[in-house]
């Protein structure tokens, strides 16, 4: 695990906790929170996929 935090996709906020997180169509997002991830839930759901988009091909 890498010692430099992310930033919140929501608020910016460091993200110190792991399981916040969706994948979607422009690849992972991490949240600081229940609250940041359930509000970009509301936000962005038809953007959100069940598993990470494929990696192009080489």
């Amino acid at each position: 695990m890498s010692d430099t935090p992310y930033a919140c996709d929501l608020c910016q906020l460091p993200v110190e906790t792991q399981g916040y997180e969706v994948f979607t169509v422009q690849g992972r997002k991490r949240f600081c929170c229940e609250g940041c991830l359930g509000i970009y839930r509301m936000l962005h759901e038809s953007e959100i996929v069940d598993e990470p988009p494929a990696a192009p091909a080489a």
